[in-house]
């Protein structure tokens, strides 16, 4: 292995992984080593010694090299184990149900770097979606050591919670049959980061953004940018839509989009108590509260609207019950959105398209309309979003699905 000062190891080398985190890592100087299950992309990491991103908006398309990188196989633990005890810096990007398997080999490399004496500390910047998934993972591990372990760790190991806004779409058959590294990619490149969970000197890395205030990033994370996308997946597909530029630019959905960013904006101000007295830095850029949150709205509607993309309704609107839940993108905004003192009734109407999905093809959708003919949609509205029906709310959401279902639309 390279000098430890280069060495980065991410665990994940899908969408996140090698569509985003590779790319800041590399451009900020690492040396950058992938563990995946995947045979044939990890062999050609290997060969190519790189790999390509294609950067895509409405105005250009740009290819970019991203390297050196190599790459480990997750079941060969001892070599996993060895490049984590080399790194300065690593990540995850697995998914949230895949942390379990991960822990035990990320274990082992820190048991590595006690018994060796490692001074340096080690930043694993958990990228994955689940909330204070820095703090559960970093659980799962410290159950694969034993007492020395845990100390060593909590001296010299960082887990950093973080939120990924950068967008991805699925790859076509055709286009990785040609090149199973390549990954298509918007251009955007923040990394906000919790500065709290860092041990020792903050990495300097391209695009990263560590905040005292981690939980505002989380929040305009899930209540504007994966609420907006919801907006438009559960329209869009009541509309007809297929694609989510599409539902963008229908006459009815863009105002209700808009609406309920703003019902969760106000929210969030309030919430967090970002009023104009109050600045946040955002990389070279400042803005007091409200103008930094309607500054990322506004570049949000632009990347929403990005038709190289292609990023399909169903896929922003898939999973209905977990994206139902009380604090998830929907209902939780409509409870920040209350904090104004208003009913949100634009959130209302994206929660009822949300109860009324129906896509065949999504197992969650069927889950969804199987109880809500067993119990009926009050029960329902109730047990997953914990919304009453009797509150304003839940009259506001109940209205709105009863005219969604008379409309045949």
């Amino acid at each position: 292995m390279e000098n430890m000062q280069t060495q980065a190891i991410v665990f994940g080398a899908g969408n996140v992984g090698r569509g985003f985190l590779g790319q800041l890592f590399s451009e900020s100087g690492y040396h950058v080593c992938f563990v995946d299950v995947d045979a044939v992309l990890i062999d050609t990491f290997r060969a190519r010694g790189a790999y390509t991103i294609r950067l895509v908006d409405n105005a250009h398309t740009e290819e970019v090299r991203v390297g050196p990188v190599t790459g480990l196989l997750a079941s060969d633990a001892g070599a996993v184990a060895e490049a984590l005890a080399a790194a300065s810096l690593g990540a995850t990007a697995v998914g949230a149900r895949a942390l379990p398997h991960v822990a035990p080999a990320v274990a082992a490399g820190i048991r590595l770097r006690a018994e060796r004496g490692v001074e340096e500390p080690l930043n694993l910047i958990i990228c994955e979606n689940l909330k204070g998934a820095a703090a559960i993972f970093r659980g799962m591990v410290f159950e694969h050591l034993d007492d020395a372990g845990r100390r060593y760790a909590a001296g010299h190991v960082g887990f950093v919670d973080t939120v990924i806004g950068r967008m991805v779409p699925e790859l076509t058959p055709e286009l990785r049959a040609q090149d199973p590294t390549l990954i298509i990619v918007e251009p955007y490149k923040e990394l906000p980061v919790d500065r709290a969970g860092f041990v020792g000197p903050i990495p300097e890395i391209v695009g990263m953004e560590p905040s005292d205030d981690f939980a505002l990033f989380t929040a305009r994370k899930l209540y504007l940018h994966n609420a907006g996308h919801a907006i438009l997946g559960y329209l869009g597909y009541r509309y007809g839509h297929t694609l989510g530029y599409e539902a963008l630019e229908d006459p009815y959905i863009r105002p209700v989009l808009d609406g309920a960013l703003e019902e969760a904006l106000q929210g969030i101000v309030r919430r967090h108590g970002a009023d104009e007295a109050r600045e946040y830095s955002g990389g070279a850029r400042e803005y007091s509260g409200g103008a930094w949150l309607r500054a990322h709205v506004a570049d949000l509607l632009e990347r929403f609207a990005n038709r190289a993309l292609a990023d399909p309704v169903l896929r922003l609107a898939r999973d209905p019950l977990r994206k139902l839940a009380p604090d998830d993108r929907l209902v939780g905004a409509a409870r920040v959105a209350e904090a104004a003192g208003h009913v949100p009734v634009n959130l209302a109407l994206g929660i009822a398209a949300a109860l009324a999905f129906d896509a065949p093809e999504d197992p969650s959708a069927q889950e969804l309309q199987g109880r809500i003919a067993r119990e009926g949609v009050e029960s329902v509205l109730a047990s997953v979003c914990a919304i009453d029906s009797a509150e304003p709310l839940g009259r506001a959401v109940l209205e709105r699905y009863q005219r969604l279902l008379g409309s045949g639309a």
